[in-house]
Order: structure tokens, then sequence, then C-alpha cells
């Protein structure tokens, strides 16, 4: 990715920067079918264990555990980095003490005039994988390894942003956005912008999430290597 401090380059998305990935897909399934010979298929990889997790998953349906929230989960719909649906459903699920954390967030937003706006939260580790195995090798660096796992596959990512009467607020990029504007140290954006964005990260670190340094809207919970990387799909969680 470019140096923080380069800002000039035209904006790149995740959609844009994977663009091509089906058609890949496509025509090495199509050689297949042809009889062409290719490499041997890698192993299948298998669902990591980490040895550090001790405490149990208490995974919650968002929706259901607070109705306030409001959700735009573009990974069920094909307006995503992939250009296809990935989740079966629109559902946001974490561990209980992050949705706790979370009810404390909307109630302080409001008092604000504000209200949580959540993109994404706990994501299947099967997910994880499709995405890493979809993705050409010299574009990895947008994805996770499912190798070792996601902070979403244990249940303690949100990405989240702020929505005011309903209506996402502006701020340093648009979600899922792959370029320096969406570096926390980007402060060559509107005033508003940069003014929310803060605000928002001052509540979540308050709360205790810690900020990933190039995505202003992905919030890791400070527990979260106490959680296992999990496999359980998002229509089997429907604790609220």
């Amino acid at each position: 990715m470019p140096a923080p401090g380069s800002i000039t380059a035209a904006p790149v998305t995740r959609r844009a920067a994977l663009t091509g990935i089906g058609g890949g897909i496509s025509a090495a399934l199509l050689a297949g079918c042809a009889g062409t010979r290719g490499p041997a298929p890698a192993p299948a990889l298998a669902l990591p264990i980490d040895h550090a997790a001790d405490l149990t998953p208490d995974l919650v349906d968002l929706a259901r555990f607070d109705p306030r929230f409001r959700f735009d989960i573009r990974y069920a719909t094909p307006a995503n980095f992939m250009g296809r649906v990935l989740y079966p459903l629109p559902r946001a699920v974490a561990q209980r003490p992050v949705a706790e954390a979370l009810t404390r967030l909307q109630t302080r937003a409001e008092a604000a005039g504000y209200g949580l706006l959540i993109f994404d939260a706990y994501r299947p580790w099967r997910i994880t994988r499709m995405m890493w195995e979809e993705t050409p090798p010299e574009k990895r660096e947008f994805v996770a390894d499912p190798r070792t796992g996601s902070r979403h596959n244990r249940g303690c990512s949100i990405d989240l942003t702020l929505h005011r009467g309903g209506g996402e607020v502006a701020m340093p990029s648009p979600y899922d956005d792959f370029t320096p504007a969406a570096y926390r140290s980007n402060i060559a954006v509107p005033a508003k912008a940069l003014e929310l964005s803060r605000m928002l990260e001052v509540w979540m670190v308050a709360e205790g999430f810690v900020p990933l340094a190039n995505e202003w809207w992905h919030y890791d919970w400070a527990d979260w290597r106490r959680y296992p990387i999990m496999d359980v799909p998002l229509e089997a969680v429907t604790a609220g």
C-alpha cells in the first residue's frame, strides 16, 4: 500500500483493487474442463487453533441485542470488494462483552445527536478462507490469511461509522477504501469528517476498543486474543 503521506493517488476501493478475481477463477475452471493440465491443488486449509484463547465464546445477534443499532451489511449484497454475496443473511454478530460496549457507545452517540451504523462484525472463518483462496497471490495484502485467522473470526472486530437521523455521516473515506485516505494519520480531509472520525475513535477507545491504523472504521476488542477463531455460521447465531 502507498505510504500514509501519499494521499494524491486515485481512490482504490477493494472492488477496484481486486477486479478480475471472478474472471480469473472462471478461466481456470474452464481450462480444467477442457483438459488443460495445471498444478496440483494446494492442501485444504484447516481451522487454526489458538491455545492462548481461554474464554468461552458467547456470540449474540447485535440487532436482537440492541434494536437501536443500524446496519449496512455489504457482505450480504454484491456491493463489496468480491463483487458477490458472501454472507447468507445481513446479520452482525459479536461476543457479548463487545455488544455490551457497543450499547454503551450507542447511548453516548445518541446524547450527541448520532447513532452507530455497523458494516461488519463476526465473520465465519470459512468466509475468510474463501476470500483468501479466491484472491490472486499478488493481491492478498487486502485480505486476512486464514492460516492465522482474523480478529473478525473471533467475534471481536467491528467495522462501523456514525449516522445522524438515519443518514450515514461523511468520514475521511468510504468504507472499505484501500487508499491512504482511510488511514487515521490522514488529516487532509474536510474538517467535519476529521472531527467525526476522531470523536468516534475517542468513544471506542474509552469502551475498550483498539483502532486499526489504516482503516478508520475498524476496531478490535482489547481482549480479542482470549477468544478462539470460529467458523460458526452466521445463521446459527440467534442469541440476543
